[in-house]
């Protein structure tokens, strides 16, 4: 088909020359004429032919780099999926790559490829998954302390990879941050794409637009003379630039009224390079941010011998219950007071995958009860998705449901559905408590059961980095050990809410992180659980 529509004009340049035998010989003008439009032909072919080679000497580029990543990315989704920044990278890939490279296709139409394009285009990432992948990297990179450097060159804490952020995906961080007006990020994100693009890196982002979002970003951040500096090179670059001319002189301006006004003369900026620690990262709505991150680094743990020669190890029978006299659970104190156990070979690896299985087709954005309206809803402060599996669905559930009576001597008719969430990539849940408060008494008014009275958590996988459950109040950190489960009581025996349950679950910093649960209620555990004599038995 090309070749109809790029030789059919030279046939008909033909036709009009010779329109008659006598204007071959006095016409040679014309012919001159032809012999150059045929010359401009052939010119304007290899043209087209270059353009055609160049594209798809692009394409096959493209093919190459994606086929060697498929192939690693499908011989293990899950392990390939653990790492934040190829999980990154992968909403990055098909949010915005692969319609680069629809577009460059569409050039010439491939009907093939554009119908492909159509089916699968309905479940690609959209720009809000785009920027939630970005916005998960910065939560991790605040929560385990890891400047961008690290991040770029893929060395997370017991991790050296090649998941490498090149010069354009920094920036496409920074300008993430940015757009959300989160300065302290495009900070940090923007610094690390000038770095690189500055050490020599190839990228398709100029250096006058990393320099332009980095310098008003510094001067969102307060650093006027580094804003100054970081405009000048700016102007330096692109004179003519729109902005940058502008942005110089109301820096300048504003830096000397604060000099005068404060009575002192001009520091040239600090020549280290801006990295993590040089601003200070905004509060937010967290009171105990600082005290929650750093248990899930591990740090600020309130463990110590004295504690720790209050836990004991046992064999727990439910009490002489039936189905566990001949086989115990292994019973493990992980705390004091509240007291924490956890049990071990609560799940075996099969049940788990059965679960996993069931989970995986209805796995949707975690929700959390609204308190002032009792009605579930999706929350920032929780990024999971998550499945709820009654026991009709399976054998299996139905097992696990009655094992986690017979542990607990709870019972389980009145508890909610067995909910299963996967934290992906910066998956979290930020502080919170499982029970209703007193100023949110119609929480759980829908369910009819009372409050939840305790909550059983079973952890599905084991996680690489990070993933730990939290507790700031006492200072404690739970790391998920595969087939484990932790038990907790949400509520005093009086009723009461015990406040120092208040719990997080960590950013997973690499691996993917699977966990069950089930909030047991109030009803129905009358005989099982008294009421106490105080408000704190």
């Amino acid at each position: 088909m090309r070749k109809v529509l790029f030789f059919m004009p030279i046939i008909l340049l033909a036709c009009c020359c010779w329109t008659s035998q006598g204007e071959i010989f006095t016409s040679i003008g014309q012919m001159t004429d032809l012999v150059y439009t045929e010359k401009e032909l052939v010119q304007s072919l290899k043209e087209y032919i270059k353009a055609e080679e160049s594209k798809l000497a692009a394409i096959k580029s493209w093919a190459s780099k994606l086929d060697a990543l498929t192939r690693v990315s499908t011989s293990d989704p899950e392990g390939y999926l653990a790492h934040p920044v190829n999980a990154y990278k992968l909403m990055k890939r098909l949010n915005s790559e692969w319609s680069e490279l629809e577009t460059l296709v569409l050039q010439n139409p491939s009907d093939g490829f554009i119908s492909n394009m159509s089916i699968h285009r309905q479940y690609f990432p959209d720009e809000e998954d785009a920027t939630g992948a970005a916005k998960a990297l910065m939560r991790l990179q605040d929560t385990y302390q890891l400047d961008s450097e690290a991040f770029s060159r893929g060395k997370l804490p017991g991790l050296h990879t090649n998941a490498l952020l090149t010069v354009d995906d920094c920036f496409d961080m920074g300008k993430t941050a940015y757009n959300d007006a989160d300065y302290y990020h495009a900070v940090l994100w923007l610094q690390q794409s000038l770095k690189q693009l500055d050490a020599g890196e190839e990228a398709v982002i100029s250096k006058a637009d990393i320099l332009d979002y980095l310098s008003y970003s510094v001067y969102q951040m307060g650093d006027l003379p580094r804003a100054i500096e970081l405009t000048r090179r700016l102007v330096a670059i692109d004179p003519k630039h729109d902005r940058a001319g502008g942005n110089l002189r109301y820096f300048e301006r504003l830096l000397t009224k604060q000099l005068n006004e404060m009575n002192q003369t001009y520091q040239p900026p600090s020549e280290e390079p801006i990295q993590l620690g040089t601003y200070s990262r905004p509060k937010d709505h967290l009171p105990e941010r600082e005290t929650y991150e750093a248990l899930c680094r591990g740090e600020g743990l309130q463990m110590n011998e004295a504690r720790r020669s209050r836990l004991f190890c046992r064999y727990q029978d439910g009490k002489r219950n039936p189905r566990l006299l001949l086989k115990p659970m292994k019973e493990e104190d992980e705390w004091d007071s509240p007291h924490i156990v956890r049990y071990l070979e609560v799940l075996s690896h099969e049940e788990i995958e059965k679960i996993k299985e069931l989970a995986k087709p209805r796995l949707a954005r975690a929700t959390v009860r609204d308190p002032k309206t009792g009605v579930l809803t999706t929350a920032n402060y929780r990024v999971s998705k998550s499945a709820w599996l009654e026991a009709e669905d399976d054998v299996v559930i139905q097992r696990v449901n009655q094992r986690i009576e017979d542990i607990t001597g709870l019972t389980v008719d009145t508890a909610e559905l067995l909910q299963v969430a996967n934290y992906g990539v910066g998956g979290q849940y930020e502080p919170h408590f499982d029970f209703s408060r007193k100023d949110e008494p119609d929480a759980f008014k829908r369910l009819g059961t009372g409050n939840r009275v305790a909550t059983f958590l079973n952890y599905m996988s084991d996680v690489a980095a990070g993933g730990a459950t939290v507790f700031p109040d006492f200072g404690a950190a739970i790391w998920p050990r595969k087939g484990t489960a932790v038990f907790w009581y949400n509520l005093f025996r009086s009723g009461e809410g015990d406040y120092r349950t208040r719990h997080a679950a960590c950013p997973v910093l690499v691996g993917s992180k699977w966990v069950s649960n089930k909030w047991i209620h109030e009803r129905g555990q009358e005989f099982r659980r008294p009421c106490g004599l105080t408000e704190v038995d």
